[in-house]
C-alpha cells in the first residue's frame, strides 16, 4: 500500500467531525452578547478609489477561539451609512470555515484606481462599500437583513457581529471612526469585542490578510515600516505552555529574536529564536515567521524585531498546528550574530513515553505540555527552536521529496539491518526525526537504512502533515554507508514448494521498462524464481485511464516477459478481472491480485465459473476438499467487507500430487487513519473497521476448507495493510486456523515496509496447521533503499509438502 502524499500547501482545514456537523451548528446569540468566536476584524471601502493603493474593498473576519468556526451558509452584508426606507442590505455568501485563531478574507467591489491586488480571498462579492461610512454585518444566513436601526438589528438573532463606522446609523454602541480611501477600520490587536465599535476599532492603513496569512504585498514588510523598539511580548509568550498560543489571532509588535533558518521555497519564511530564554521548559523560544509568496529578506544570524499576527497554521485536518507569525514587518538590528545553542536530541533528552491521551480520543491541544514525561510534548516544547542530532543513523531512506528519517535513539528497537522496528500501538518509536535541508544547493544525501549522518545535523524544529516534527537542517552530517545490500533468498529444493507474495505498486504497461526490469529481477533473482507468486497491484492495460478497460493481460504478459529476460522461468498466470471501478486503488486502474506459477513445477486446477461476482465455495469430497471454482473470489458481493476494495483471489494448485490452496489478498488501505502525531490522541484508526471484516471473511473461508478436510494445505498471503499485532491479524489467526509466519521471526526481523522511519509489517504469509514444515523469509530489496522498484519487500515460504503433517500429534 503506497502512502500517497501531495505537495505542501498552506490551507486552513477543519476536522471532519466539525465539517460533518455543520447542519447541527446552533444559531449564534444576538450580538448583544460579545462574540467569543467569529468577529469582523477589519473593513475597507476605499479600494480602487483616488489615492488608494489596494484595488478592491474588503472585509476581514477573525476567529478568537481555539476551534474552527463553520461559515457554510453564512454571509457578509453591507448597508449604507444613511439607511433609508429604500435602502437594502447587500449580501456576499460565504463558504468553508474560519480556522482557530485564523483570518478569512472577503473581497468586494474593485475600483479603477489602486496598484496592489488583495491576496487570494476566501470569498468574493461585488458590494461597493463607501470609504468613509457604512455598516458591515456577519450573518448566519444568506437572506438579506431587513433591519434599519441599531435596535432592530440587535434583536435579529442571525447577526453574529456588526460594525458601523463613520456616520453609520446601524452600529454597536458608538460608531467606529470614519475611514477613507487610504484607511480602513481595524479591530484592536487583542480582537476584543465589547459591543462598542468606537472602543473596539481604530482607523489605520488597510492590512488585508487571508486564511493562509498572505498579505496584499506578499512580503515581510522590511525596511522603514518595521518595528523600532521591542514590544511587550517575547517568543515564549507567543508559544505559551500548550500547543495553542495564548495570543492566537492577536497582533504582536517588536518581537525580538535571532534568525536561525530561512526557507526560500514552498512555504516561505524564517525562524527566529530568543537568545534570552525563560525558565519554563514548556515554552518554546523559537517561532516561524511566514512571509507568503515572497522570499524572506533576512539572513541567518540577523538580530531582528518582528511584528505580525499570531496564528495557528494547520497543515491538515487532523494535524497539530504550527504557531507562527503572519503578515510580518521586520527590522534588522544587526547581522552575523551567534546563534542560540541547539538542544541535542538523544536518548537522555527524549522521554520514553509517547503522548498524553485526551479524553475520549479528543484533542490534546489545550493540555499543558509535560516535556519531561511525553515525547510529543517534548518536541512541541521545542517547536521553532534549534535542535541537533549527532551521528544519526538513518531509519528511513531518502525520499523523492528530499527527506530522510533518522533516529536520535540508536538503541530504540533496532532492526537487524539498522532500522527501527515498530512493534506496538501503545509505544511508537519516539526517537525518529525527519530531516530536510533548507539549502536547495545542498540537499540531504541519498541514504539507505543503516547509513549514518556522521557529525552534527542542526536546524530549527518544524512540524508538518507528513510525519510530524522534523528538523529543517542548516547543516547536515556527512553520509557514511551502513553497507546493507539487497537480499537474495535461497533456492527452494526440488521437493519444496516455494510460494511468494509481492506488491508491485500499481504496475501497468505505461510504466517504464526499467521498473518492469527491476521488479522482474526481484522475482527471478532475489526471490530465486518461486513456484507460485501472488502479485498485488497489477493494473489494467491502460493504467489510470478511466475508460472502462478492465483486462490486464498486457500488463501481465509484459511482466512475465521481463521475468524471462531476467533469467526466470516462463510463468503461466491466472486472475479474475474486477468489475470496472469497483475494487479501489488508483482511480481507473482496476488493480487486482494475480497468480503467477511455473508450469514446469506446479499445475493449476482450473474450474470454470469464477468471475467478479461469483463466490468461491469449499466443496467436500471423498478425496478431501476442493474449490467450487478456480480461480475464484471470496464472497465478492459482500459490500460491508469488500465495497471499493480488492476481493481475495483463491486458487487450487497441485504440487507433487498434493493439493495446495492459495488465497491472495490486498486488504483495505490505511488511508484516512489519523497520523501518530495527530492532535487527537490516541489517533483513530478508522480504516481498521473494514480490514477486520475482510479478515473475518478470509478466516471463515479457510475454516470452511479445514472443516471439509482438517489436513487441507492452505496458504493465505498478500498485502494485508496491517501489523502482526493488529486486530486484523488476531482475527485471521483466531482458533489456530492460521499461523502468521512473521511472528515466528525474531522481533528485529519483523518488517516488510518502512514508513516515516518505522520498519513495520504490512505484508504477510499465513499457513494452515497442516503446513508445519516450512522455511519462511522476508526478502529485503526495496523498502530500506532510496532506489525502489516498489515500496514493499516481498516474502517467500518454502514448504516441504510431503513431510508436512509428520510433526503433528
Amino acid at each position: 500500500m503506497a502512502h500517497a502524499r501531495t505537495p505542501r500547501r498552506r490551507i486552513a482545514l477543519i476536522p471532519a467531525a466539525i465539517a460533518t456537523s455543520l447542519v447541527l451548528t446552533p444559531l449564534p446569540a444576538a450580538f448583544a452578547a460579545p462574540s467569543a468566536t467569529a468577529v469582523i476584524s477589519e473593513a475597507y471601502g476605499g479600494g480602487g478609489n483616488s489615492g488608494a493603493t489596494l484595488t478592491r474593498d474588503f472585509v476581514e473576519l477573525a476567529n478568537r477561539s481555539t476551534t474552527a468556526y463553520p461559515l457554510d451558509g453564512y454571509s457578509v452584508q453591507y448597508l449604507p451609512a444613511a439607511a433609508s426606507a429604500s435602502s437594502a442590505w447587500q449580501v456576499t455568501p460565504l463558504t468553508g470555515a474560519l480556522a482557530p485563531g485564523g483570518s478569512y478574507l472577503v473581497a468586494e467591489a474593485a475600483g479603477s484606481g489602486g496598484t496592489t491586488a488583495l491576496p487570494t480571498a476566501e470569498a468574493t462579492g461585488t458590494i461597493s462599500m463607501a470609504a468613509a461610512s457604512g455598516t458591515v454585518a456577519l450573518v448566519s444566513g444568506t437572506t438579506a437583513l431587513t433591519c434599519k436601526t441599531a435596535a432592530d438589528c440587535t434583536g435579529d438573532s442571525r447577526v453574529v457581529d456588526l460594525l458601523g463606522y463613520g456616520t453609520a446609523v446601524v452600529r454597536e454602541g458608538t460608531a467606529a471612526p470614519a475611514a477613507s480611501n487610504t484607511t480602513a477600520v481595524a479591530r484592536a490587536a487583542s480582537l476584543a469585542d465589547t459591543d462598542d465599535n468606537s472602543a473596539d476599532f481604530t482607523a489605520a492603513a488597510p492590512a488585508a490578510v487571508n486564511s493562509a496569512g498572505e498579505t496584499a504585498s506578499g512580503g515581510d514588510g522590511g525596511g522603514p515600516t518595521g518595528p523600532t523598539e521591542p514590544g511587550a511580548f517575547r517568543i515564549h509568550d507567543v508559544q505559551g505552555t500548550t500547543r495553542l498560543s495564548p495570543l492566537a489571532g492577536q497582533k504582536v509588535t517588536g518581537l525580538p529574536g535571532i534568525v536561525t533558518g530561512v526557507r526560500t521555497s514552498g512555504s516561505k519564511g524564517y525562524w527566529i529564536q530568543d537568545p534570552a530564554p525563560d525558565a519554563d521548559p514548556r515554552t518554546s523560544e523559537g517561532v516561524f515567521v511566514y512571509t507568503g509568496s515572497a522570499a524572506p529578506t533576512v539572513a541567518v544570524g540577523d538580530s531582528v524585531l518582528v511584528s505580525g499576527k499570531v496564528s495557528e497554521y494547520y497543515p491538515s485536518s487532523t494535524a497539530q498546528s504550527v504557531t507562527e507569525l503572519s503578515s510580518p514587518a521586520v527590522t534588522v538590528l544587526s547581522s552575523g550574530n551567534a546563534l542560540p545553542a541547539a538542544v541535542t536530541l538523544d536518548a537522555s533528552s527524549i522521554p520514553a513515553e509517547y503522548t498524553p491521551a485526551a479524553a475520549d480520543g479528543g484533542s490534546i491541544e489545550s493540555l499543558a505540555l509535560n516535556p519531561t514525561t511525553y515525547a510529543l510534548d517534548f518536541y512541541e516544547s521545542l517547536e521553532g527552536e534549534r535542535v541537533q542530532v549527532d551521528n544519526a543513523r538513518v531509519v528511513g531512506a531518502t525520499t523523492a521529496y528530499g527527506e530522510v528519517w533518522v533516529t536520535a535513539k540508536p538503541g530504540e528497537n533496532p532492526s537487524v539491518r539498522g532500522g527501527t522496528v515498530y512493534g506496538s500501538y501503545d509505544q511508537p518509536n519516539t526517537g525518529r526525526v525527519k530531516v530536510m535541508s533548507l539549502d536547495p544547493a545542498n540537499p540531504v544525501p541519498t541514504a539507505n537504512v543503516g547509513d549514518t549522518l556522521a557529525g552534527t545535523t542542526t536546524g530549527p524544529l518544524d512540524y508538518d502533515t507528513y510525519g510530524g516534527y522534523n528538523l529543517q537542517a542548516t547543516a547536515v552530517g556527512t553520509l557514511t554507508s551502513g553497507g546493507i545490500t539487497r537480499e537474495v533468498t535461497k533456492k527452494q529444493r526440488r521437493d519444496e514448494l516455494a510460494v511468494a507474495t509481492y506488491n508491485v505498486q500499481n504496475l501497468d504497461p505505461g510504466d517504464s521498462d526499467a521498473k518492469f526490469a527491476r521488479l522482474a529481477e526481484g522475482v527471478a533473482v532475489n526471490l530465486s524464481s518461486p513456484d507460485i507468486v501472488a502479485l498485488e497491484e497489477i493494473q489494467d492495460n491502460n493504467g489510470a485511464t478511466d475508460d472502462g478497460t478492465v483486462a490486464a493481460d498486457q500488463t501481465i504478459v509484459k511482466f512475465t516477459d521481463a521475468i524471462v529476460a531476467a533469467g526466470g522461468p516462463r510463468y503461466d498466470w491466472r486472475s479474475i478481472n474486477p468489475a470496472n471501478d469497483q475494487d479501489g486503488g488508483e482511480p481507473g486502474g482496476n488493480i487486482r491480485q494475480v497468480f503467477l506459477f511455473n508450469p514446469k513445477r506446479v499445475s493449476f486446477t482450473d474450474r470454470a465459473g469464477g468471475d467478479s461476482t461469483t463466490a468461491v465455495a469449499a466443496v467436500k469430497t471423498k478425496h478431501g476438499v476442493r474449490l467450487s471454482v478456480s480461480p475464484g473470489r471470496i464472497d465478492p458481493t459482500n459490500d460491508a467487507a469488500w465495497a471499493d476494495s480488492r476481493k481475495p483471489l483463491a486458487g487450487e494448485f497441485r504440487f507433487q500430487g498434493e493439493s495446495v490452496f492459495v488465497i491472495a489478498n490486498h486488504f483495505a488501505s490505511k488511508g484516512g487513519d489519523q497520523p501518530m502525531t495527530s492532535r487527537y490522541q490516541p489517533p483513530v484508526r478508522s480504516s481498521e473497521t473494514k480490514r477486520v471484516l475482510q479478515a473475518a471473511e478470509v478466516h471463515d473461508f479457510t475454516a470452511q476448507l479445514l472443516a471439509a478436510d482438517k489436513n487441507a494445505k492452505v496458504v493465505v498471503l498478500g498485502d494485508l495493510n496491517d501489523y502482526e499485532f493488529s486486530n486484523t491479524d488476531a482475527i485471521l489467526t483466531n482458533g489456530g486456523v492460521l499461523t502468521d509466519l512473521l511472528t515466528t521471526l525474531p522481533a528485529d526481523e519483523r518488517y516488510t515496509y518502512v514508513y516515516e522511519g518505522n520498519s513495520q509489517t504490512l505484508d504477510h504469509i499465513l499457513t494452515s496447521p497442516a503446513l508445519d514444515d516450512v522455511d519462511y523469509d522476508v526478502v529485503h530489496l526495496n523498502a530500506e533503499f532510496a532506489g525502489q522498484a516498489s515500496d514493499h519487500d516481498p516474502q517467500i515460504v518454502r514448504i516441504d509438502v510431503k513431510n508436512c503433517g509428520k510433526h503433528r500429534k
